[in-house]
């Protein structure tokens, strides 16, 4: 594509996911590593995975991204996870070896925070520092706000409010989810704090605005110490103060994730649906943005942008683990 001289290839950054029941605690544990995780909850959500068979759609959708860039992006295609198979390092190694000296990177994730963009860097950091000869690679910015994205997740949430009962569609409300983090990380997130949330509040908007309606933006998928404190209200907490108000249908849109991996097919499709069968509220899940041909069209043009400034390495500080 023109515009991409600066690179010789992109490679795709993810988070990983298990492909089967053996992998799924392995890769639960790669997970948590060092985050003081209850041992209970850590088997509550190996379930999770094993009721799916024990396989996150999170690796196929990333092969499936990757065949609908590579016509886009005109450049040798890589990937790499964070948690399992391919591991970064190991696909960093296999670059190294096809002669590649310059890579976008691009991440699986829209915002920036601690997990949702440091570590991502570290990751990268740690990758090529591990790997003689390893290219640079150089991650590409923050999407919550690209156009491309906002109209994948626009198609989706109107598909989303196709699907419900048509006199219900006009009333429905738009809840936006995003996976929560501890409100200290959250605090911590960019240069000034409260990043993550002000990224996530603005593409909510954006894409509510597109339907002339207000949103409420809630959180999901919460783990680590019950102690300490996360962004809420979770989901199925607000699900429940909306029939407590009186609302009738809502509309799911899981703004914070890029593909529908299993905090979006389990704590969506299975607690919170059960949830508003309980209630007798009319629900609808909104897909993400997955293949969107023009999600797919967003990476090649992000690749084509001036290259971005680099954050400060104090940026969206690690959080501090407490001990025992």
């Amino acid at each position: 594509m023109e515009g991409m001289g600066n690179y010789d290839a992109l490679v795709v950054v993810s988070f990983g996911g298990p492909e089967g029941p053996a992998d799924v605690l392995p890769f639960l544990e790669n997970v948590v590593r060092g985050r003081g995780v209850p041992r209970e909850r850590l088997l509550a959500v190996e379930a999770h995975y094993q009721r799916f068979g024990g396989v996150s759609p999170i690796n196929q959708q990333c092969r499936d991204l990757i065949e609908a860039l590579r016509p886009e992006i005109g450049l040798p295609v890589y990937w790499g996870n964070r948690n399992w198979h391919p591991f970064l390092e190991e696909t960093v190694r296999q670059m190294a070896a096809d002669g590649v000296r310059r890579a976008a990177a691009f991440v699986t994730s829209a915002y920036g925070g601690y997990s949702s963009c440091r570590q991502y860097l570290d990751d990268v950091a740690r990758a090529t520092s591990a790997v003689d000869g390893a290219p640079e690679i150089v991650k590409l910015r923050h999407f919550f706000d690209h156009p491309g994205f906002l109209a994948a997740m626009i198609d989706h949430t109107a598909a989303a409010l196709g699907r419900l009962p048509a006199e219900h569609r006009e009333t429905a409300r738009l809840v936006f989810t995003a996976h929560s983090v501890p409100v200290s990380m959250a605090a911590s997130a960019g240069p000034s704090g409260g990043l993550y949330e002000k990224q996530l509040h603005a593409a909510s908007s954006l894409v509510a605005g597109s339907f002339g309606r207000p949103y409420d933006l809630v959180w999901q998928s919460r783990s680590g110490p019950p102690q300490v404190p996360w962004l809420e209200p979770d989901v199925c907490d607000h699900l429940g103060a909306l029939h407590k108000d009186g609302v009738e249908a809502a509309v799911l849109v899981p703004i914070g994730f890029v593909s529908d991996h299993m905090e979006v097919i389990y704590d969506l499709d299975v607690e919170a649906a059960d949830l508003a069968r309980e209630l007798g509220m009319h629900l609808s899940r909104a897909a993400t943005a997955g293949t969107h041909p023009r999600f797919v069209r967003m990476i090649s043009e992000l690749a084509a942008e001036p290259e971005p400034v680099g954050c400060a390495a104090t940026c969206c500080p690690a959080p501090v683990r407490r001990q025992g």
